[in-house]
């Protein structure tokens, strides 16, 4: 295969969604509602576990990673989304569109480590709970994530340049609503068998082992739990692992619906959306809403956040031990009310 230095596209045509007809503006609503509930709650559950004392723990130090890469996820993908729904299509530069497609890479692979790391970290509390402080210790916890995002940003970095080898002769157009390997490969007239044995090893590092690492901890974990007597016991350790398996359904079952399964492109087009804006917008209300410590959290952060403006209350002078039933009111009442006063704290 030849390399030139050169490529004749420098521009992408993203069509996005075809369809909307007059519905395009309300779409466009519902999005920048959607991205700004996204940001918004991921922020939250940060700010909920940096500052409570009590989720400063391996599982919840995860759990704010994830956010973050939620939050450059969608950063990533809706605000272009957004202008090309309002526009009907939109144009990006060509380094602009390989530089989207690196940043969308690298979060999705992200994901999908990070989802593994919080599967086996139910593991290790769940079926060896008396080794999990040792285990998952902050210096792990630390490692793993700097050792993750190592591994992803090589990575995608050979896929990136790569593809930066390769001729783009035109077309320029991408019926999609961001740029994606699949389309960004059907523009170029070169020869992308290396380019797809790259894919090959990128699916089934990211993807594949990942998968096979959550389904076989959850078959130790629910073996485990099975061996609990009592009934109460195990309705509390599955609800704590009840949360982290439903993002892992949702976010693996789009994923590997849309690039294992042939599918039509509307069909694509639907699926792209689940894991590209639907699912960083559910990660924190199916983390928050399922968690009571993190619910407790978030009442004792919102009450501090109050805290300091003044509050009224009516107090009643009779109940204080040096007022006596024969002192007069302090103002005009009728004798079947009691003096009342309110007081400022």
């Amino acid at each position: 295969m030849q390399h030139y230095n050169f490529s004749e596209v420098t521009e992408i045509l993203l069509l996005g969604f075809q369809n909307l007809k007059g519905f395009s503006f309300y779409f466009f609503l519902l999005l920048l509602l959607i991205y700004c509930v996204t940001i918004c709650g991921n922020l939250l559950i940060i700010l909920v576990v940096s500052s409570s004392r009590s989720l400063h723990s391996p599982m919840y130090f995860f759990l704010t990673q994830l956010s973050l890469t939620d939050i450059l996820l969608s950063t990533t993908i809706v605000p272009n989304m957004l202008d090309i729904v309002l526009y009907d299509g939109s144009s990006v530069s060509f380094i602009g569109c390989l530089t989207q497609f690196y940043l969308f890479s690298a979060s999705e692979s992200l994901e999908c480590l990070l989802l593994t790391v919080m599967s086996y970290d139910r593991y290790q509390a769940i079926c060896h709970p008396l080794h999990y402080t040792s285990v998952m210790s902050l210096t792990f916890c630390l490692r793993v994530i700097l050792l993750c995002w190592l591994v992803i940003l090589v990575t995608v970095l050979i896929i990136f340049i790569t593809i930066r080898c390769l001729d783009f002769c035109g077309p320029n157009i991408i019926d999609h609503f961001f740029c994606d390997l699949e389309p960004l490969l059907e523009l170029s007239c070169s020869d992308t068998f290396i380019m797809k044995l790259e894919t090959l090893f990128l699916v089934i590092i990211f993807a594949i082992c990942p998968v096979t690492v959550i389904i076989v901890s959850y078959v130790y974990i629910i073996i485990t739990v099975l061996k609990i007597p009592s009934v109460t016991g195990r309705k509390k350790t599955f609800s704590t692992c009840s949360a982290h398996l439903a993002v892992v359904s949702l976010f693996y079952g789009s994923l590997i619906s849309i690039y294992v399964f042939p599918r039509q492109q509307s069909a694509k087009t639907f699926l792209s959306l689940l894991y590209t804006v639907v699912t960083p917008l559910l990660n924190p209300m199916i983390y928050s809403l399922s968690n009571r410590e993190i619910k407790q959290a978030l009442k004792k952060l919102f009450s501090n956040m109050f805290a300091p403006f003044p509050i009224y209350r009516t107090i009643d002078l009779s109940s204080l031990p040096h007022t006596k039933k024969n002192h007069p009111a302090p103002y005009n009442v009728s004798n079947s009310c009691k003096p009342m006063v309110e007081v400022k704290h």
